[in-house]
C-alpha cells in the first residue's frame, strides 16, 4: 500500500508513537496536515520549532515554560503559603484546568520506585524541602497519583517534613485508587482539592 514518500512515512511513524495515537490516527492527521500545508502544517512546524528551541523547566517549580520562572511562580498573588506537590507537569496542568488551587506548585519529576531504582535523590524532593524553608510555606498539599508508588512517595515526603511545623495534606474524595490526575475531569479534581485531609 503506497502512502507517499519516505518523509511522509517517517512522519506517520513518528506521529504514531505519540500518546493516544496509533498508525491509523497518525495517517489521518498527516493527510489533514498535507491538505492544509499552507496553513496548519506551516504554523505547526513553526510552533514545534519555537517550543523545541525555547521550552525549559521552571527553575523554581519544574513546570514547562519559555522563561527561567513560569508565570505561576512569578505571580506574587500565588505566594499564599500553599504549595501543591505533583508527580509530573501533566498533573500540574490538570490541576490548573480545574482552577480550584491558587497557590504554587512543585513538580517532583516522578515517584519513588524500588523496581525502577528511583530514590529520593533522583526526584526534586531536596528542592521541595529548600522551598518550604525559603518561601514561608504553611501547607504542603501532596497531590500525587493514587498508585502504590505515588502513595509511597507521599509518605516519604510527609516523614521528611515531620517536625517542620508545616501542615501536610493530601487529596481526598474524588480520586480513585489507581487513578491518575491527568485523566480526571475538572469537577473531580476540584472536589478532591476542597476535601483534602491531613496525612
Amino acid at each position: 500500500m503506497a502512502e507517499g514518500s519516505d518523509d511522509i512515512q517517517a512522519l506517520i511513524a513518528l506521529m504514531a508513537r505519540l500518546p493516544g495515537l496509533g498508525p491509523r490516527s497518525a495517517r489521518r492527521i498527516v493527510l489533514q496536515l498535507i491538505r492544509k500545508r499552507n496553513g496548519q502544517m506551516t504554523q505547526l512546524a513553526q510552533l514545534l520549532d519555537n517550543v523545541a528551541r525555547n521550552s525549559r523547566e521552571c527553575l523554581t517549580c519544574g513546570n514547562i515554560t519559555d522563561r527561567e520562572q513560569c508565570a505561576i511562580c512569578a505571580d506574587p498573588a500565588r505566594a499564599n503559603g500553599e504549595i501543591c506537590v505533583v508527580e509530573d507537569v501533566a498533573d500540574l496542568w490538570a490541576l490548573e484546568r480545574g482552577r480550584a488551587f491558587r497557590g504554587r506548585y512543585h513538580v517532583l519529576g516522578g515517584t519513588l520506585s524500588a523496581l525502577d531504582e528511583i530514590g529520593p535523590e533522583d526526584l526534586r524532593i531536596p528542592a521541595l524541602i529548600d522551598r518550604i524553608g525559603n518561601e514561608g510555606i504553611r501547607e504542603v498539599i501532596l497531590a500525587l497519583n493514587a498508585t502504590v508508588d505515588g502513595q509511597t512517595t507521599a509518605h516519604y515526603i510527609a516523614d521528611a517534613l515531620e517536625g517542620s511545623g508545616v501542615s501536610i495534606t493530601g487529596l481526598a474524595q474524588g480520586v480513585p485508587i489507581g487513578g491518575e490526575l491527568d485523566y480526571l475531569d475538572d469537577g473531580t479534581i476540584s472536589a478532591a482539592l476542597r476535601a483534602r485531609r491531613s496525612l
